[in-house]
């Protein structure tokens, strides 16, 4: 399983990559959305694995099984959606302004305006 979620991290990787390099602002949108959703799984692999197990202590033990769900990776996860949502609009945003302002989506047209 660990392998298989590395693959597709990696594939994520890099065509997160591919797109931003790409001369499209649309696509360069698109290759970070795709770089936060590797970056969110890779953390969540790191994390550990573990099938139908909670992140939580059983009652009246004090420490948890052999196999539990780390809840740490699991937060840090849920943060850094939120935080890509919020990052992910504002580029959006920008592109819409950027794209009114001169007319097109291009970045080598967006050079083209600097002063």
């Amino acid at each position: 399983m660990f392998l298989l979620l590395s693959i597709v991290v990696g594939g994520l990787f890099a065509a997160g990559l591919y797109l931003m390099l790409r001369r499209s602002v649309v696509k360069l949108i698109f290759g970070l959305v795709l770089l936060g959703h590797a970056a969110n799984l890779l953390i969540f692999t790191a994390g550990g694995l573990v099938r139908a197990r909670p992140p939580l202590i059983p009652k009246g033990e004090l420490v948890p099984g052999p196999e539990f769900a780390d809840p740490v990776p699991q937060a840090l996860i849920l943060t850094a959606i939120v935080i890509s949502f919020a990052v992910i609009a504002f580029a959006a945003v920008l592109v819409q302004r950027v794209y009114r302002t001169v007319g097109s989506g291009d970045v080598d047209e967006l050079k083209a305006t600097d002063i």
